[in-house]
């Protein structure tokens, strides 16, 4: 077999990436003022300001360019499935009304994985919230039903179950639905409001961003200019972007009036747009501007742009309306850019990632919302008189795959190619009408994405159980061969650490505290076993016999016997803390620390570090824990939790009391636990909840006494994954799903998709900070 190892990918700040993080680098809420001539208040508003560094008029000169991850969030080409799966292919659509009398759509099909040779099925659950896209994994000896696949959905119960469409021209009406998730080219705003003509600095700006093209007769994206009798300029500014098509309304390039000094023909364009840029340069500090002093209800963003000529450079700083979410990338500390290429690369990506942040405020997704209930209740009232006709719908999805009789299977040919034949005409039209979200071949920058996969071990011949890294190496238990520790420069054959005697299930290498910790075999044999890295090593090194499970005897942590789950602290403070779950008890074993405990140098020392742990207290729940994360309080003084999933529930226990409190609900029938991740954003603990294809963030509130604060907070969010992973790694910014046949790659902040990577038959090893 071959053996993917992937792991996180590399950053400057490794401290982030044990978890912690913070929003700061997204800005901070500001309460902005404009007034007149004469002190008096005119506009205010609530802008996020994001500046990079707190202090601008700090010296001008750009700092070294620390390397911002610069990418698309929630890119069309990965998110708007129907277009890029479904149409003009083989697939059904299913209607129904669920349990509270509302209709829905669910669209399915059988596809391949990005040509990798990995067929799965693709559903599309259509609703007046919104959409829910999940994969699922083929397999040639199960068919899939509806009900199966809406169940994997979370929705169980239905006024009317789904009954399938047959008329191909249902096609066009769902891409219609699609469409409504928010437009795949963007308008923007470049403003100089009272400047009939711009400077040299600001054409060169302008040369930057895009194109000069001529508006009469253009045929791509116009975005509102009128493009035949020349009323709203005779050019523009032009580009496209990572399949995106940006069309730029330019203040000097709109109509100019000397009369009218409001230049209400700039604004009826400018004022329209979500995002607007405002060009100054000199050496005015830019924080003469405000979004206030702009009278406007439609825009969100402003990026402000400030040219330096005396060192060429570009200084940016964003304001964005306060409900607008946070959208990335972060500004670099200054955000002084005197790479001009690297700085449009990073601005179109800001601006078109803010621009689809603010479709979901709340103004915006209402509007959206109820859009789409209407084209839902409608598509609704049209279908139902075909469907009472049709008795063919009544058929479950598993039904279509098998072979039926042959005049019937004939005609079931003859209605697929004309469903194909129509599907293929409504693409080619979208495509042609520059509506498609197309590839990401970009015009931006090359660059090396951090995610790129490069080969640690070509040829493992063992399946792998768990593993984790041990300086360069990997440390990995097999299935059948014991522990083998795996060179990094492949130039030494694998080394054998323990028989396969030893079958171990979970691993942790703690290098700084010159510690392995494993828990071995199962049910009743099961146990907890302490080992010296330096002690290991030494053997490895000194060709000694290889490890047997008889000869560590002496690193057995004996009360873990039984142990089927265990939990570190992965924040090390000055004590290790681990958690063993035993059926439903909870045994919690701290390891003292030698300086304190007055151990001798040669008990320090001695082979087996079985002495410096001990046993603190037992916890008992109501049922075995699936899953565990410890969680670090704020001063390690009886405010330590643990996070345990079980049944329908997450909870916290207090380490110290043993106190249960609920955390979250698990609200669906079957739950299939992935991981709790303890995460900390500006010291505060916090917890990734994940489950079926869900992620849920929830702050956690120190203890206050001897009970948690619990509640909602405006920073918890959550997001569903596109197929349900296996295992989860936090790589700050990012945060990546392990799934079966891919890697997808999210922004932790957000939960905004960034890329998904497809690796056939993929299995997560391990995941280190270093690479």
């Amino acid at each position: 077999m071959t053996m993917h190892l992937c792991c996180s990918s590399a950053s400057e700040d490794l401290g982030c990436r044990r978890g912690d993080f913070s929003r700061k680098h997204y800005g901070s809420v500001e309460l902005l003022i404009s007034s007149d001539a004469d002190g008096a208040i005119q506009r205010a508003g609530r802008f996020r300001v994001e500046n990079g560094s707190t202090d601008e008029t700090l010296d001008y000169t750009p700092g070294t360019w620390r390397r911002t991850d610069v990418h698309l969030e929630n890119p069309e080409y990965h998110t708007r499935w129907f277009f890029k799966y479904f149409l003009g292919k083989v697939h059904q659509n299913y209607v129904g009304t669920d349990a509270e009398k509302n209709p829905f759509y669910l669209s399915v099909v059988l596809s391949d994985q990005n040509n990798q040779r990995v067929p799965q099925y693709r559903a599309i659950l259509w609703r007046k919230t919104g959409t829910l896209k999940i994969s699922l994994p083929y397999s040639p000896t199960k068919t899939l039903s509806v009900k199966s696949i809406l169940s994997a959905m979370n929705m169980d119960r239905f006024e009317k179950g789904p009954r399938e469409i047959l008329t191909p021209e249902i096609q066009k009406d769902l891409l219609v639905l699609e469409e409504q998730e928010g437009s795949v080219n963007f308008k923007f705003d470049d403003e100089m409001f009272s400047n009939e003509t711009g400077s040299e600095g600001f054409d060169k700006f302008l040369n930057l961003l895009g194109d000069s093209i001529t508006l009469q007769g253009w045929a791509g994206y116009r975005g509102g200019l009128d493009t035949k009798n020349d009323t709203t300029g005779i050019k523009s500014i032009y580009t496209v972007y990572q399949g995106h098509e940006l069309m730029f309304h330019v203040s000097t390039m709109l109509p100019y009036s000397k009369e009218n000094k409001q230049q209400v023909e700039r604004k009826r364009h400018i004022g329209n747009d979500i995002v607007t840029i405002v060009f100054q340069e000199g050496d005015d500090a830019s924080s003469s501007f405000k979004p206030s002093m702009i009278r406007s209800h439609f825009t969100h963003i402003f990026a402000l742009v400030r040219y330096n000529s005396q060192n060429d450079s570009y200084r940016l700083k964003i304001f964005s309306e306060e409900s607008v979410p946070l959208f990335g990338p972060p500004l670099p500390s200054p955000p002084v850019f005197t790479d001009h290429q690297e700085f449009r690369d990073f601005l179109l990506v800001k601006l078109i990632n803010g621009e689809k942040a603010t479709l979901e405020t709340p103004t915006f997704a209402q509007k959206r919302q109820r859009t789409l209930d209407m084209l839902i209740r409608s598509l609704y009232q049209d279908l139902m008189p075909d469907l009472h006709k049709n008795m063919l719908n009544r058929r479950s999805f598993s039904d279509v795959l098998p072979e039926s009789p042959k005049s019937a299977r004939k005609k079931e040919e003859a209605r697929q190619a004309e469903f194909v034949r129509i599907g293929q005409a409504l693409k080619l039209k979208t495509i042609v009408r520059g509506d498609a979200p197309t590839s990401l071949v970009t015009t931006g920058l090359c660059r090396k994405e951090p995610w790129e996969s490069q080969s640690f071990c070509s040829t493992f011949p063992y399946e792998i159980v768990c593993a984790d890294s041990w300086g360069q190496s990997l440390l990995v238990a097999t299935d059948t061969a014991g522990v083998m520790l795996l060179d990094e420069t492949q130039a030494l054959p694998p080394v054998q650490a323990f028989d396969k005697t030893m079958v171990v299930k979970q691993m942790h290498v703690l290098e700084p505290q010159d510690l392995l910790i494993t828990r071995a075999d199962k049910g009743k044999d099961a146990r907890l076993y302490v080992f010296r890295l330096s002690a290991l090593k030494r053997g490895l090194e000194e060709k000694q016999l290889v490890r047997s499970k008889c000869d560590s005897r002496e690193n057995k942590l004996e009360k873990t016997k039984g142990c089927h789950l265990y939990s570190i602290n992965t924040h090390h403070g000055s004590v290790l803390r681990i958690v063993a779950a035993i059926r439903n008890k909870l045994l919690l074993i701290t390891r003292k620390h030698p300086r304190f405990e007055g151990f001798s140098a040669i008990a320090a020392g001695a082979d087996s570090p079985v002495e410096e742990f001990q046993y603190i207290r037992e916890i008992c729940l109501c049922d075995p824990p699936v899953v565990m994360a410890l969680v670090d309080g704020p001063t390690g003084e009886n405010d330590n939790m643990i996070c345990v999933a079980y049944k329908h529930q997450f909870d916290l226990i207090n380490e110290s009391t043993g106190d249960a409190y609920r955390l979250h609900h698990v609200d669906a029938n079957r739950v299939n636990y992935v991981a709790a991740i303890d995460v900390y954003e500006d010291g505060e603990a916090g917890l990734l909840l994940c489950y079926n294809y869900v992620c849920y963030y929830k702050k956690v509130c120190p203890f206050n006494g001897s009970t948690p604060m619990i509640q909602s907070n405006t920073s918890d969010f959550h997001f569903s994954w596109n197929q349900m992973p296996n295992a989860i790694v936090c790589a700050f910014p990012y945060i990546l799903a392990f799934t079966t046949d891919s890697i997808e790659i999210r922004l932790v902040v957000n939960g905004n998709l960034v890329y998904t990577a497809v690796v056939p038959e993929l299995q997560l090893a391990a995941s280190r900070v270093s690479i």
